[in-house]
């Protein structure tokens, strides 16, 4: 079974999994070491940052194009779960948070994004966890914006939203919408 590389085309958008949803900008061959090298060259706008990835490479390390709708749905219907908090130290639990973000896996970044989420109501967080719910929710955000053709801030609400409702119905001291 030969691996077959995955392809993508100038203005396709992608998730590289350390930082985000880019855009392949330009498809570029160049000599390195006397090897010809295909690269594609990514944008990523948020970061003003320009990534230039092997195209042999980008499967091993983990590019893929934007998600499905049906993945994206499920990582919304994630957020809508009860948070769950384990009682490990945070620092333990920061290092999975970030592991799970720097995955690329939607599904994980929202389960990061809904244990992290604190309504209005709510307890303070704590600095870095502020840091690492908004890492989540804005790579989330970027890549429901990208599927749904709106800025990031929309796609951000629209997940604020959700997570407030769900919110307000675990917390029960809020009146649940009907």
């Amino acid at each position: 079974m030969a691996a077959k590389a995955l392809s993508f085309d100038v203005g396709d958008y992608v998730v590289y999994p350390k930082h985000g949803v880019g855009r392949v900008v330009e498809l570029q061959s160049t000599d390195i070491a006397g090897m010809k090298l295909e690269l594609y060259v990514l944008r990523f706008e948020k970061e003003k940052m320009t990534l230039r990835v092997p195209t042999n490479k980008a499967e091993s390390v983990g590019m893929r194009k934007l998600s499905s709708d049906k993945t994206m749905q499920e990582a919304l219907a994630t957020l809508k779960g009860k948070p769950k908090v384990k009682r490990t130290m945070w620092s333990r639990r920061a290092q999975e948070y970030e592991a799970k973000i720097n995955s690329g896996d939607l599904v994980s970044i929202a389960e990061v994004t809904r244990d992290l989420f604190r309504a209005d109501d709510q307890p303070e967080q704590s600095y870095s966890e502020r840091q690492i719910f908004e890492a989540a929710s804005s790579r989330l955000a970027r890549e429901l914006a990208a599927m749904e053709q709106v800025d990031e801030p929309k796609a951000l609400n629209k997940i604020l939203d959700i997570l407030n409702k769900a919110a307000a119905v675990y917390n029960k001291d809020k009146v649940v919408e009907k």
